[in-house]
């Protein structure tokens, strides 16, 4: 089904060559045209259209932004963590005014609907302003005590410094948020670098960091290839921590390039999240859990449900009443009322994840989707929710990150078996347990191995609560007070409490006692 609705102008939707008509990167509280002499077009991925062609950064830029945010790095980290939360808050309080042009922005640059970044991706990002707002006054150590007896010990958290973040396509604004607010609440000043194909929001979010009254260069985004820009931002020597969030194969580079100058490194990597259904489930529940859990965002979610693994009592309902649901989900225009699905982020994308689907025709039953739809939409990067059975464990289709509205189903037996299935990929960001027993669901979140366990949902985040992986998805934690963990640096201070010269240890070294 599809209810492309009205479809307006570029232009009426985001006025995107109006609001970045001075170019797309942002150093030093300005915008400000790149200089690599390459350019790049964002393309509405529900039309095809050109919105806007701007020259990427080069290797200057990255630069011009690393010398920005170094520069800023002695007055914000030297300021009380009361004044970067007060500058926090009011950070905050410009998002929730900025929240319509937010909206409209991520939609037209990555085909989501409305509905989605104006109850999701808007209202989480200024949730996670309002949070490290207050989080910037608990950087908390351990306490001061005498722990040698001779000594007073203390911890301080301290920032690292300049920070070097590269965000995907899929959550533009909300990786943004995800990068910038703990490291800046921490003290940390930023240098971002989104994807090429959506860096509106992010020059959006560090545009409102400026009218919050953040100092300039706190918050600097460059645009530019990642074979460039990207690995310049990474390998720099002024650059104290890298933080990534993209493929694992991706993920792999960026350390080996961190590694050359032994930087602190964050990295949030792929997903293949299992969504385990036993058979006490509410099927119902499970059904409509799968079907949101698997096509938010187009399914472009590394904690998309991916791999549906379904007690056998329950497996032949599941995949009928799940193909019903999905098939129907409304394509449509992002910004029609009716539309539930948007089109992929390009058409490259939605090729590739065909592809996939293509190629598991030769072992695999498609029950529903798996095609471009005709008509209004053929334009558009848009794909049908697909539901796939009858795959092997060890297939493509099961084992790779498919990053698409593509949900695969399995049966299995035993509780172990079930368990044991949901753990066989090298994945380890995020996973699901349905089931009416405690005991049961208590043995899933403890054996599944993965860095957030759903019971009886799939997808809910909340800025109080970690997000990070196990394996081949990355190590390190977005979010919550943990995220401090990865932007500050833990220093030991110890003072002598005996005013003795000639300490007791002193005789491992010279003299006797």
């Amino acid at each position: 089904m599809h209810s492309p609705g009205h479809r307006f102008q570029a232009q009426d939707r985001f006025p995107a060559r109006d609001r970045f008509a001075a170019g797309v990167q942002y150093v030093a509280g300005r915008f400000g045209e790149g200089t690599s002499g390459r350019t790049h077009a964002v393309v509405d991925p529900s039309t095809g259209e050109e919105i806007l062609r701007y020259e990427l950064a080069g290797t200057d830029d990255v630069d011009r932004a690393v010398a920005a945010a170094r520069a800023a790095f002695p007055g914000w980290s030297g300021g009380t963590p009361g004044e970067r939360s007060d500058a926090l808050h009011r950070f905050a309080s410009v998002l929730a005014d900025r929240a319509d042009e937010l909206a409209r922005a991520e939609s037209l640059q990555c085909g989501k609907p409305l509905k989605l970044t104006r109850e999701f991706d808007v209202p989480g990002t200024v949730d996670n302003a309002a949070f490290f707002a207050g989080a910037a006054r608990h950087l908390q150590g351990q306490s001061a005590g005498e722990y040698s007896g001779d000594h007073t010990s203390y911890v301080r958290r301290e920032p690292i410094g300049v920070v070097g973040s590269i965000a995907p396509w899929n959550y533009p604004l909300q990786m943004a948020a995800w990068k910038v607010l703990p490291a800046i609440a921490a003290g940390n000043t930023i240098v971002l670098k989104p994807a090429e194909l959506t860096p509106f929001t992010s020059l959006l979010f560090a545009e409102a960091a400026t009218e919050a009254g953040i100092p300039d260069g706190v918050v600097n985004v460059v645009t530019g290839a990642g074979r460039d820009a990207g690995e310049h931002l990474v390998s720099h020597p002024d650059v104290a921590m890298t933080s990534f969030t993209g493929s694992t194969a991706v993920g792999r580079r960026v350390a080996e390039l961190a590694t050359a100058t032994v930087k602190r490194l964050h990295l949030e990597l792929g997903g293949k999240a299992p969504f385990v259904v036993f058979d006490d489930a509410d099927l119902e529940a499970a059904v409509h859990g799968a079907v949101a859990g698997a096509l938010i965002n187009t399914g472009q979610d590394c904690t998309a449900a991916t791999r549906a693994y379904v007690q056998r009592p329950l497996y032949e309902e599941f995949v009928e009443r799940t193909a019903e649901l999905m098939a129907g989900v409304r394509l449509g225009d992002p910004f029609a009322p009716g539309t539930d699905l948007g089109p992929l982020v390009s058409h490259a994308q939605r090729d590739r994840v065909a592809a996939f689907v293509d190629r598991a025709r030769a072992y695999a039953r498609v029950v529903t989707g798996g095609e471009a739809p005709g008509g209004d939409l053929a334009k558009g990067a848009y794909y049908r929710p697909t539901l796939v059975a009858g795959a092997a464990q060890d297939s493509e289709i099961v084992q790779a990150e498919i990053f698409g509205p593509v949900l695969v189903v399995l049966p299995f037996d035993s509780d172990d078996e079930g368990i044991r299935l949901a753990n066989d990929t090298p994945y380890g960001l995020a996973a699901s347990a349905w089931s009416r027993d405690v005991y049961r669901a208590n043995r899933a979140t403890r054996e599944i191995k993965a860095g957030c366990v759903w019971v009886n949902d799939h997808i809910p985040i909340i800025s109080e609560m970690p997000h990070g992986g196990y394996k081949a998805s990355g190590f390190g934690k977005d979010m919550s007070a943990y995220s401090f963990e990865e932007y500050t640096q833990i220093k030991h201070v110890m003072f002598d409490n005996t005013a003795v010269a000639r300490k007791d240890w002193h005789r491992t070294i010279f003299g006797d006692r």
